[in-house]
């Protein structure tokens, strides 16, 4: 499939428009080969055209997202934030309450907050007593990610990508299909479809919020936007981790910059 500068301008403000996603210039070829199946399925020939009915036609329209905006991750990505929560934060709300509250806001394929869940449970077996309940949200603008967190289950490509070898023994289970997260650590997390362009308030309020490695995505404006709202999501002195290659800027008024050593964390002021 050929696309013209014009058709790729066409498509790039109406992706930016519904999801926020901010496509970088002669992304052509990414376009192509994501929605190429879909295009076909279709019988279309033009990105405008295919623009013009999902305007109206919302299941086809979140097709087309999701072919946009599902990618890879990792487990325990970049490591540092997940010694963070369990050598820092995990003990500091310990110490002053039996529950904790995470809201991860881009979950993919469940790889972050099934992490999250088992350094929750890591910390438990160490602090008998400590953090009697938790509770993980994971959202994600994909159908098809949360279908595939929500089944909890893995091949040994994905497993491969950052699992250490003794998490994967105590936490999954081997089957004909692969590798099957422990009803325990699934239990804690709930997964629930969600567009960061839309509003936070039904969500709850949370003491740490993991946004890392979506911010990259949207424009400055944007992620001014949607770190304010976030803001607003989190209990007093609760903490926000945003991704290794992301900055919050041009909003010390609402946080506060931690060092870590490695890495770097933000609190509610």
């Amino acid at each position: 499939m050929d696309i013209s500068k014009s058709d790729f301008s066409v498509f790039r403000d109406f992706l930016e428009r519904v999801c926020g996603i901010l496509l970088g210039d002669n992304k052509e070829y990414l376009v192509a080969s994501r929605l190429r199946s879909i295009m076909k399925d279709k019988e279309l020939t033009s990105l405008p055209a295919l623009v013009k009915i999902i305007e109206s036609d919302t299941r086809l329209r979140e097709q087309v997202v999701d072919a946009m905006t599902t990618n890879e991750t990792l487990w325990f990505r970049d490591s540092h934030p997940f010694k963070i929560l369990q050598e820092k934060l995990l003990p500091e709300f310990s110490a002053k309450q039996s529950s904790i509250d995470i809201w991860c806001a881009a979950s993919s394929t469940g790889q972050e907050p099934y992490s999250i869940s088992m350094i929750l449970e890591e910390y438990k077996r160490s602090h008998p007593g400590k953090l009697r309940t938790e509770k993980i949200m994971a959202t994600d603008i994909s159908s098809s990610a949360l279908e595939i967190a929500r089944g909890g289950l893995y091949d040994q490509l994905a497993l491969g990508r950052g699992m250490p070898k003794d998490l994967l023994e105590r936490y999954f289970k081997s089957t004909d299909d692969g590798w099957k997260i422990d009803a325990g650590i699934a239990k804690k997390v709930q997964y629930r479809m969600l567009n960061l362009l839309h509003s936070y308030t039904l969500l709850g309020k949370y003491d740490i919020v993991f946004c890392r490695n979506v911010l990259i995505y949207f424009s400055s404006d944007l992620k001014k936007d949607i770190l304010t709202r976030i803001h607003g999501q989190l209990k007093p002195g609760g903490y926000i981790l945003l991704g290794a290659s992301e900055a919050l800027s041009d909003l010390g008024d609402l946080y506060e910059m931690v060092q870590c050593s490695p890495g770097i964390i933000y609190r509610k002021k």
